[in-house]
């Protein structure tokens, strides 16, 4: 379980990276690719955790609040 709550706030990390990535911006097409794949995987990771977890964590992944949800997991 602690792995997959690493890789779950590894891809929040990722995803928020890439929104203040400024560089990646200026290729829209690109941008909006890596953050459809981040997405996904964030998605997928959601998707695969146990029904037993944070209910917190859990509103937040499904409300997308990405960023309260890698505070929640970083505390």
């Amino acid at each position: 379980m602690q792995k997959t709550l690493t890789e779950l706030a590894e891809a929040l990390r990722q995803r928020l990276a890439i929104i203040s990535d400024e560089e990646s911006r200026r290729d829209p097409v690109q941008h909006t690719e890596r953050l459809r794949e981040v997405s996904e995987r964030i998605e997928e990771i959601e998707h695969g955790l146990p029904a037993t977890i944070d209910p917190q964590l859990r509103h937040f992944l499904q409300r997308r609040s990405y960023s309260k949800a890698l505070e929640l997991l970083i505390q």
